[in-house]
């Protein structure tokens, strides 16, 4: 285990290649933790502009989105995270890569399905990893959030757990699963991370209101 990244742990075809940076290799909004970044990397990534939205793009172009994909090799999708989960999406014969960035309002509006939906391979032929995210233990939310779900799927009530009046523990790595499940996507891993209990390992917003933010990345090689 190296303690500046995390290597997804699933059965990706050798053509797929991804990371997660930690705490250790820095906040990456600094351009010296990016250059770090960069040495794992076989290009610039030209990073999204993020709005918690449910927007698409093609990885290699300034966008402002929040899920970006291809299917060339040496192209890096990246997104910014800090308690927002990163869902990382590979074909499973390796003819493409997609990233999510997948808060609350994204993975409730839809940005995972977006992602698949760009990429453009249907759900039975692909692999999903999730990211270091909040975990449900430690993510308590108030009713606009159980609202914004439950309304466009009543089965996402499952993913809340009351915790005081008026507020929910709410598990994003069980909403992420039921999407994925929706478009057809049966081989799902990770989702075992907290980055607010976690803190000598990621950063988290919630727990420090800090700007930090790590970085997710997939491409083929």
């Amino acid at each position: 285990m190296r303690p500046d990244l995390i290597l997804p742990d699933w059965p990706a075809p050798p053509a797929v290649r991804a990371l997660v940076t930690t705490r250790a290799l820095g906040d990456m909004k600094t351009q010296q933790s990016k250059s770090r970044l960069r040495g794992h990397l076989p290009s610039d990534p030209l990073w999204l502009k993020q709005v918690h939205g449910t927007k698409a793009v093609r990885a290699g172009s300034e966008a402002v989105a929040d899920a970006s994909y291809t299917r060339e090799t040496g192209v890096v999708c990246t997104v910014m995270v800090a308690d927002c989960m990163p869902v990382l999406l590979a074909g499973a014969q390796g003819e493409g890569v997609a990233i999510a960035h997948a808060g609350w309002r994204g993975l409730s509006a839809g940005v995972i399905e977006s992602a698949i939906d760009a990429l453009a391979i249907a759900g039975e032929r692909l692999l999903a990893w999730l990211g270091p995210a909040i975990g449900p233990d430690a993510y308590e939310v108030g009713p606009e959030v159980l609202a914004a779900f439950v309304d466009r799927d009543a089965h996402a009530a499952r993913a809340f757990v009351p915790a005081r009046p008026g507020h929910w523990r709410l598990d994003l790595y069980a909403v992420a699963r039921q999407r994925l499940q929706s478009k057809g996507v049966t081989q799902v891993f990770g989702g075992e991370f907290c980055t607010y209990s976690e803190q000598e390992r990621f950063f988290s917003y919630r727990k420090n209101g800090a700007a930090e933010r790590m970085a997710a990345a997939i491409w083929l090689a």
